[in-house]
């Protein structure tokens, strides 16, 4: 097999960042010319503000060294009130979508991965993704606020066990075979399904494949370049069916690109340890919150 991500796949990313990219701008416009001055967030396409811009550099910088971006900004959104619960998972995969492609770009080119393995990982986040964000555009914001706040309360004992160091670092294999593969398939159907929910693939991606005996350093690409795929296919469903703040999403963006090449080029190692408790703290402290809100009469 060849040891390096197939140059066809990255062409195909290419062309799925120019359609994405070409739905998302076409949308902007088409918002403008109809809601001029729109002060409803699923309609605002005026300018980001600072914060947002800030919020997106952020995340997408701590993305980039693998602490995950989703999370993070979910728990942002809901401190700051910045946008309504029902609006969170569709601005999370718009905003942060070019940003992870501009990752997948990155890593898929400076480390080592099996494609056969990358190649259906991909497939299958994406196919994931597509279903679910189908499905998800058209909760009511109770559902949308239950299933965000599960997701994070297992996405955080996820980190808390990576943390500990309860469950395996990984090992030396740069793809998978056999059983390994298929079991590695099924769960990145379910994981790109889970990214619409706005629980990012990171995490539990990376315990899964280290199960499996792959190299952490080889899950980077494939973890990314699922996350570039679906990502665009989820925003697009979200996009047609208005269910995300544009204007925050843009802001995502802006700060987000900038980010991702501060991360991945000037910064070579930082002392992450004490950073990913605050983010299990903080994501507890979402998802509670959440479940919490999802369970008051008045907001369902």
């Amino acid at each position: 097999m060849n040891l390096q991500p197939i140059p066809i796949m990255l062409t195909a990313l290419g062309a799925m960042t120019a359609l994405f990219s070409g739905y998302w701008l076409a949308a902007l416009r088409r918002l403008r010319g109809e809601f001029p001055g729109a002060k409803d967030p699923a309609l605002d396409v005026s300018v980001p503000t600072p914060e947002h811009v800030a919020l997106g550099f952020a995340t997408n910088f701590f993305d980039t060294l693998g602490i995950g971006a989703f999370a993070t900004t979910t728990a942002a959104f809901r401190f700051r009130k910045l946008l309504p619960d029902q609006l969170i998972p569709g601005t999370l995969n718009v905003g942060h979508c070019l940003p992870a492609i501009l990752q997948s770009f990155i890593f898929s080119v400076i480390i080592p991965v099996d494609a056969l393995t990358m190649i259906l990982m991909v497939l299958a986040s994406t196919l994931g993704a597509w279903l679910g964000a189908g499905i998800v555009s058209h909760w009511p914001k109770r559902r949308i606020q239950i299933g965000m706040g599960s997701a994070l309360l297992g996405a955080a004992c996820l980190m808390f066990l990576g943390q500990m160091k309860w469950v395996p670092s990984g090992g030396v294999e740069i793809g998978l075979a056999g059983w390994k593969l298929l079991a590695a398939v099924m769960g990145h159907l379910l994981l790109g399904a889970l990214m619409t929910l706005g629980i990012g693939l990171f995490a539990p991606c990376m315990i899964m494949l280290s199960l499996l005996g792959m190299n952490p350093k080889s899950v980077f690409p494939i973890m990314m370049t699922a996350c570039a795929f679906l990502m665009p296919v989820g925003g697009m469903r979200f996009i047609r069916e208005q269910k995300l703040a544009p204007r925050v999403a843009i802001g995502l963006t802006l700060g987000g690109i900038p980010a991702v090449l501060v991360a991945a080029y000037l910064i070579k190692e930082l002392p992450l340890y004490t950073m990913r408790w605050v983010v299990i703290t903080v994501v507890v402290y979402t998802g509670t919150m959440l479940l919490r809100s999802a369970s008051k009469p008045q907001e369902s």
